[in-house]
This record gives structure tokens, sequence and C-alpha cells, in this order.
């Protein structure tokens, strides 16, 4: 009862607290480590570690250990969102209050927020490490780093390299993990990031700015594209031509329809005009020069090419966000399909089909591949979106085994602490997920959560439940 009380809270009542041993008997283990599955282990958690994994029959299981029978149940690392905003929520509550209960009931371990307000983010971190309060791990960027005027707050404008130099510099002071890049950057500026990212030793991320090649971002060193920005156009076999006409001024006094009318024309032959060599050819780069991908296909589904079928998928799910971000929502989505026709949105169907086709050859050709979803943009719910983006990999041609991982083993690898979490191995962070069901027969399984375990603390499927009651309460608001 007592953790259960904590748990409600979000937060622990000491930050000294250390959980009870625990111990998951009988449970088939799924270490997203690419080995089968091992039947009728037990997993033994003591002071937040892994500190056994045995067969059943020969466990040895500490006294005071909490015990769950795992019969007939699965075990999985928890799952990492590698592309998020918490602060993008509202404070100074909205994190706390929307984002973390949505996350942890989804199974949510560890994050990485790609653009956000430190003042907000700094405190939320340090009050998860010191156990004030239970939720994932978070690598943070802090503010984005574009041109003027930028496309996003929080953001520091780059247009020189004496801009790149003190920014860079001053983001790696405030302790971040990686720095932002954002899509008006122009290249002087861009280049000029990526050349100070470099001297202080800090990786850069993002998209890819609309002045520069996906192959030139590689050879830059951006450690990862999101959303596959530039991607497809890299893919044309007339990319010169197409970014040309992307800048080309609009006729004078054109209305909003004609510049939607445009907009299609230019999507339409970025489609006819793509290239099987263009594309093998980018991704032999990015496999080369070890430049990661986070798709965020459910990003592009909800939000880049919508339909009426992918509106309605979510629709179940908006009792968990707060009004003022779900009339937001719709207002966005209003606008943007004012002009929007049946063979509109065929159009944004096959640039979808295509965009999953790319990240399938990405996956064959050893491009690594993470898990993420730009929460909370329009229509993604935190937490459950990260469930439907391993489902759009699996269709995308990822194995589930190879989705599981984008969302457990890939980030730890990405940020370099493999040593520490990703996988379920003696030594690791306790961060676990136990399953009702088999996710490598079905990736939905990874929505079949009976428990999350979070730095050896259990949350059971009442304490889980608790959580999206609150933050449906708090939604409601």
């Amino acid at each position: 009862m007592f953790l259960l009380v904590c748990v409600s809270l979000l937060c622990s009542c000491s930050k000294n607290h250390v959980p009870a041993p625990l111990a998951i008997t009988h449970v088939t283990l799924i270490d997203a480590t690419g080995a089968a599955p091992k039947p009728d282990v037990t997993v033994v958690v003591v002071d937040q570690k892994i500190q056994a994994i045995t067969s059943s029959a020969t466990a040895q299981v500490p006294g005071d250990a909490q015990i769950i029978d795992g019969t007939g149940k699965f075990v999985i690392p928890g799952l990492a969102d590698f592309h998020l905003h918490l602060t993008g929520a509202g404070e100074p509550t909205g994190s706390r209050d929307f984002f973390l209960p949505l996350l942890l009931a989804n199974g949510i371990t560890s994050v990485r927020d790609m653009g956000g307000y430190l003042e907000a983010l700094r405190p939320l971190r340090e009050e998860i490490l010191s156990g004030k309060r239970i939720g994932p791990q978070i690598f943070y960027a802090g503010p984005y780093l574009d041109g003027d005027p930028p496309s996003f707050q929080p953001s520091l404008v780059v247009t020189n390299a004496t801009q790149a130099t003190n920014d860079v510099q001053s983001l790696v002071a405030q302790g971040v993990d990686f720095v932002k890049v954002q899509s008006i950057l122009s290249r002087t500026a861009y280049f000029a990031v990526a050349v100070a990212a470099k001297q202080q030793r800090i990786s850069f991320v993002g998209h890819v700015p609309d002045r520069v090649t996906a192959a030139e971002a590689s050879d830059a060193g951006q450690k990862s594209i999101e959303h596959l920005t530039g991607v497809l156009r890299a893919c044309s076999s007339s990319e010169p031509r197409l970014m040309e006409e992307q800048f080309r001024g609009a006729p004078k006094n054109e209305t909003m329809q004609g510049s939607r009318a445009r907009q299609v024309a230019w999507e339409r032959e970025l489609l006819s005009t793509y290239s099987e060599r263009s594309c093998d050819a980018l991704i032999a780069k990015f496999h080369a020069n070890q430049t990661w991908q986070t798709p965020t296909l459910v990003l592009l589904r909800h939000d880049a090419y919508p339909t009426p079928q992918s509106d309605a998928a979510v629709a179940n799910m908006l009792k968990y966000v707060p009004k003022a971000i779900v009339s937001k929502w719709q207002g966005a989505r209003k606008k943007q399909d004012e002009f929007a026709s049946a063979a509109q949105y065929e159009l944004r169907n096959q640039l979808f089909d295509r965009s999953s086709q790319v990240v399938g050859k990405m996956q064959v050709a050893g491009v690594g591949v993470l898990a993420g979803t730009d929460s909370a943009a329009p229509e993604l719910v935190p937490g459950f979106s990260l469930h439907e983006e391993l489902v759009l990999m699996t269709q995308a041609g990822l194995s589930p085994m190879q989705a599981l991982q984008a969302a457990t083993k890939n980030p730890a690898d990405f940020m370099g602490v493999i040593q520490k979490q990703g996988t379920v191995e003696i030594g690791k962070n306790a961060d676990l997920l136990i399953l009702g069901a088999n996710p490598l027969d079905d990736i939905r399984n990874t929505e079949q959560i009976r428990a999350v375990v979070i730095r050896g603390r259990l949350l059971d499927r009442t304490a889980l439940d608790n959580l999206l009651t609150k933050a449906a309460a708090f939604a409601a608001q």
C-alpha cells in the first residue's frame, strides 16, 4: 500500500527510499539483444539493478523479495521514445500531470527531449534522478538552433559562425546531452554549428535544414536525422531542381488555395522522380557515416500526411489530452484540410507509403533506426503514439525484434549507455515491462502491459490504471 500511494502521486516519499528486492518468476525473457526468447526464467532485481537471470528451476530468490508470478507472461526492456517535447505540454504542471503519467502507463522508461525549455527540463530531470518523482530517464537538447525568424520556441538564432560557436558553448555549459538543429538555418549557419559541435565534442541532431541536402548533413557529421527531413528529396533523380522550385518565390497575389496547389504539384513531382539508385546511394552514405534515423512514421501519418482515417484512429485517446491542446490540434487540422480533396488524401497516402518503404530499405542496409514520435504534436498522444510507431515500423518492413530494438537497445547504443540499459542483462538498470502476450508474434502486444518496473520500482496494473485516471482527470480540467 505504501508503494502504491507513492506511485499514485508520481512521487517517492523519500529520496533515500530503496525498493525491496523483486523476483519475476516463470516468465519468458525477451532481452532485446536479438537472442531467442528464453522460457521459464526468473529475473531478480536488487537495488535498482538486474542481479540475476536464471532458470526458474534453479533460481535463488532473496527471502525478502516481492515475487511476481510471470507464468504465461513476457519480460522486455523498458521502452524509449527518442523524439518528444516534454515542455510542449505547457508548464509548470503539464509535463508532470499530462506527459509523465501517460509515458509511464505505456511502459516508457527513457526519453530524448528534442527541444524544450531548460528552466523546466532541468528541475524535472533532477526530481526524477533524486528519487523525488517517478519518471523516465531524460536526455535533452534544450533550445533549438535555428535561423531568423525561428520556426519554434525556445530557439537560439544562428546566422553566422560566431553565433554558432557561442550558442553551442553556452548549451554545453548548461549540461545539454546534444544540440538540435532546425529547418530554417542557412547553409553558412548549419555548417558552422557542425564545426562548433565537433570542437565542443558534442553531437548535433535534428532536421536537415531546407537549404542543405541530406547527403551533406550526413557528411557534416549530423548524428541523427529526424522525420526523414530531406530524405525523400534526396531520393529524387531531380534533387537540385526540386530544391530550386522549393525556394522559388510565390507569384504575386497568390491565394492560399493557389499556394496549396503549388505545394501539391511539388509533392507529385517528388514522387514521380523517385530513384532507387539515388536512394540506395544516400542510404549507403548514411550507413558509412553512421547517420542514425528517427523516422517518426507516426508523425508523418498523423501530421504531415493525415487522412480522415488517421484522424479517427486516435479519437478514443483524446480524453487523456488537455482540452486546450486538443483545440489547437483540431484548429491546425481544419486549416490543413481546408482545400483537401480525395485525390490529395491519396497523394498523402502515397507519400507516406514511399517514406515507409525507405525506412524498410534503411533497416536492411544496416542504418541505425530509433523509435520516436514527436509527441505532443497534433494527434500524437504521449505514450500511446510510441506503440503505434512500432506497428508502423513493422508495416514498413522491420521485424518485430527490429522494431522492439528501435525502442530499447538502439537508443541506448545511440546515447552510449548500452552498458547500463537498453537490454535485459545482469548488472543493467532494472527498467522492465511485463507483457501479457509475445511482442515477437505481434508487435501490438507491447500494449499488453501487466506491470512496469522502473529503476527497480514495481508499478502493477492497478497503479498504471491510476496513472491513466489521473491523466484523464487533469485533461478534463
